[in-house]
């Protein structure tokens, strides 16, 4: 795998700290961060870094196409490095947002595009409902 900062400059980014360090974490997780959450996670390592800066930085990856945006109806935004066009489920009680891989739900577009003479660049597929996790709590409680 490329190095961030090889990928950061051949995307035309200036290389800082504050980006390989927003973009190292969002390739290493799964769990689909909001901005301030991302901030929180990096603060104590990244002591100059401010809200803003997230914010920019992410917003210059939506732009470069090295993240995707999700707005799962919350707030605000979540993020995820894998960029490829794929679902997504989000549990309607703890908020947790999964990667959600499934051929018959991800090549769902080819399914519709001659039907409807609609080229799909992408879609965002999002399923709500309760995770595993919330519904054995709701048994237990």
């Amino acid at each position: 795998m490329k190095e961030t900062a090889q990928i950061l400059k051949e995307k035309g980014l200036k290389v800082t700290p504050q980006r390989i360090a927003v973009y190292n974490m969002l390739l290493n997780t799964t769990e689909h961060p909001n901005a301030e959450t991302i901030y929180k996670a990096l603060e104590p390592t990244n002591p100059t870094m401010s809200l803003a800066t997230v914010y920019k930085t992410l917003d210059y990856f939506k732009q470069l196409g090295l993240v995707q945006e999700l707005n799962v109806g919350e707030g605000s935004s979540r993020y995820d490095a894998v960029v490829k066009c794929h679902p997504h489920t989000v549990c309607v009680q703890c908020g947790k947002v999964q990667d959600l891989y499934l051929d018959e739900l991800t090549e769902i577009h080819k399914k519709v595009e001659d039907e409807l003479d609609f080229q799909v660049n992408c879609e965002q597929l999002i399923l709500y409902g309760v995770c595993g996790n919330c519904r054995r709590k709701n048994k237990e409680g």
